[in-house]
């Protein structure tokens, strides 16, 4: 059996359940069961997509297809490695498919969005200067080093966003290069930003933008050509696809232009010693300038399945029977007066399955750590690698340092910190109905057991 014949008899297979509109989409871990300090087990309740999603059952069942297929792409005259490239050079283009890019587009991938990111801040032109919101995950905040950078505030709508940047942006050198960096959806508050009317603003001022989808992708359909974005980049770990793999997809001619990101193998198409005994190497123009090395064929393969997947299943039913479980959170928090849900845009805002909160009279990490021992819930605490829109949030100086973990508050301290709950496609109903009503517990009760800080993190005692 061939390889796209084993993969495609594996998707077929899962095909009823990725149809099934009343239900999440299977991933594995669902029915893995943890420890309670309290005594029993009970089924892991994983709501922490934010930082990884569950791989899609889906997924794992082409990769396992494919595994026995292994070889090394572009490179071998092997039936194994003729049969990998194939499957590596399609899962390019089914890639380009999801993200509807235009034609010359290119796709790269990289190992996540933060390496795509940092691929694209070593392909600026010269002197070009970048454009970011201080709300931004570090992935998107950091990489613009060698650029010049304006760091714009934290807006308190989108309509502010747009004319933050317009503001900013007619104050620029024209004759420059410019480009703007935005994230698509907060990996902290959840909430949609104006990617098209910052693209159109960007443009009209001849500046670029390249969109950090990393928490858009997984929940929402992205379309370079609807949003008219130059780049946009994502993680297959939020994406349902594990085996660290990344995207980079957009306009070629930076990339073209610019030396490879790494330098070696597969970026190379010629190489001949001088007479000098120095060496000459003449670079590939397509993706493969950015892809030095033996690639990740089945991270790759991973994104793909996973973007057949999600397109299959179809985004309609998808965002609504997110926004169903977005409601349900939300409600519930609600109904707690000693919890204040974080939020730039407003309770109206659009946003996906992603909230965060902080809890009065409660250190975050006691909470978060409560919740694993004494529920089997896994949520995040800290600041989430975007510690100055945190701080922004939380009424703190957006300058303060803080670390991506939980601070060295002990367990009933205050601690400058907030709570993540994050899910998706992969979330059953009972996780969710279980993390509110465990939220009303603690807070009602408290905690059934005791808590320690050891190197920065509240663990139960023993």
């Amino acid at each position: 059996m061939s390889v796209s014949t084993a993969a495609s008899t594996a998707a077929a297979a899962d095909q009823p359940a990725c149809r099934d509109t009343t239900a999440s989409l299977p991933v594995l871990g669902r029915d893995v069961t943890v420890p309670l300090v309290t005594g029993g087990e009970v089924t892991y309740a994983a709501l922490d997509y934010a930082a990884s999603a569950p791989a899609l059952q889906r997924v794992w069942d082409d990769v396992a297809a494919y595994a026995p297929y292994y070889g090394s792409v572009h490179r071998g005259a092997g039936y194994l490695s003729q049969l990998s490239t194939d499957l590596f050079e399609n899962a390019r283009r089914t890639v380009e498919e999801f993200l509807d890019c235009r034609d010359g587009d290119q796709v790269v991938f990289t190992r996540s969005t933060t390496d795509s990111l940092n691929l694209l801040a070593a392909a600026l032109p010269a002197d070009c200067q970048v454009f970011v919101f201080e709300t931004e995950h570090h992935a998107s905040l950091l990489p613009w080093r060698d650029a010049r950078v304006t760091y714009l505030n934290a807006p308190r709508t989108p309509g502010e966003a747009v004319a933050t940047l317009e503001r900013a942006l007619s104050e620029r050198d024209p004759h420059g290069p410019a480009l703007v960096c935005v994230t698509g959806a907060s990996n902290v508050t959840g909430e949609l930003w104006p990617v098209r009317e910052l693209a159109a603003a960007a443009h009209a001022h001849g500046a670029r933008i390249v969109l950090d989808a990393a928490q858009l992708a997984p929940h929402h359909p992205v379309s370079v050509r609807e949003l008219d974005v130059d780049w946009v980049a994502f993680s297959g770990h939020k994406l349902y696809a594990p085996f660290g793999s990344g995207v980079l997809a957009g306009r070629a001619d930076w990339l073209t232009a610019a030396e490879p990101y790494l330098a070696g193998g597969g970026a190379s198409r010629k190489v001949s010693r001088r007479v000098d005994g120095g060496v000459d190497v003449e670079w590939h123009e397509s993706a493969a300038r950015h892809e030095a090395g033996s690639p990740n064929v089945i991270g790759a393969y991973s994104i793909a399945s996973a973007c057949k997947a999600l397109t299959e299943a179809g985004f309609d039913t998808l965002v609504a029977r997110e926004q169903q479980l977005i409601d349900t959170v939300r409600a519930g928090l609600a109904e707690v007066p000693e919890v204040r849900v974080l939020s730039l845009f407003g309770d109206d805002a659009p946003r996906v399955g992603v909230i965060s909160f902080v809890v009065e009279g409660w250190n975050s990490s006691h909470f978060a750590a409560a919740l694993s021992a004494e529920y089997g819930i896994g949520v995040r605490d800290g600041l989430f690698c975007a510690h100055p829109l945190v701080r922004t949030l939380l009424g703190s100086d957006p300058q303060t340092q803080g670390e991506c973990g939980a601070p060295e508050a002990a367990p009933g301290e205050k601690s400058l910190n907030a709570i993540r709950v994050s899910f998706g496609a992969g979330t059953p109903d009972e996780h969710v109905e279980r993390f509110v009503r465990a939220v009303k517990e603690l807070v009602r009760d408290g905690a059934q057991w005791n808590y320690r800080t050891v190197e920065g993190r509240c663990v139960p005692a023993v």
